[in-house]
């Protein structure tokens, strides 16, 4: 069944999703003030809800595309970028097969502070907009993440999630020196 257009930027899917992104950016926002492994469990447990609700959000047609904005600046981005970078030290750079890489049997090292950053971005810039007032802002926010959610900050989160999962589990069973992860 498909959503009436003028109510599905208020659907309680895109309600749903504005808290769990808003709580995401909120804490990234203040990544330095904890230790490397609860940012870690954080993640471990916030990324597969952002996704879920991400894969859950209306397809909105936008009616007034002339309302959609970014606001996350540059400096803003590099910002959150150096602060997750210098919080996971060695355990940022992680090995990705790229799938839409020419060879996708090439492995290619990523990192978590450059994808926690764009998904910070575009999550970011969801929340803004649609705290504006007007209808045709929320209906651009809801409509730019679901679009965002496709083809860029969910991929993104998954090869994150995976790093993340193999960094606090790749020793379960040997003795780990728990402090490599604080």
């Amino acid at each position: 069944m498909e959503e009436n257009q003028n109510e599905a930027a208020f659907s309680n899917n895109v309600i749903e999703m504005i808290t769990v992104a808003n709580n995401f950016c909120l804490y990234i926002e203040e990544v330095e003030k904890n230790q490397k492994y609860e940012i870690f469990e954080y993640l471990d447990k916030i990324l597969p809800l952002l996704y879920l609700k991400g894969a859950l959000l209306p397809k909105i047609i936008v009616d007034n595309p002339e309302a959609n904005e970014r606001f996350v600046t540059e400096l803003q981005w590099e910002t959150i970028f150096n602060d997750i970078r210098n919080k996971f030290g060695k355990d940022d750079d992680f090995w990705n097969i790229n799938q839409n890489s020419p060879d996708q049997n090439e492995p290619e090292i990523s990192n978590l502070s450059e994808n926690l950053s764009d998904i910070y971005q575009d999550l970011k810039d969801f929340v803004l907009l649609y705290q504006k007032s007007t209808h045709a802002a929320k209906q651009n926010a809801s409509h730019e993440c679901k679009v965002l959610f496709e083809n860029n900050w969910g991929i993104k989160l998954l090869d994150s999630l995976k790093a993340i999962h193999y960094i606090l589990h790749k020793n379960e069973n040997d003795n780990i020196d728990e402090f490599d992860l604080f």
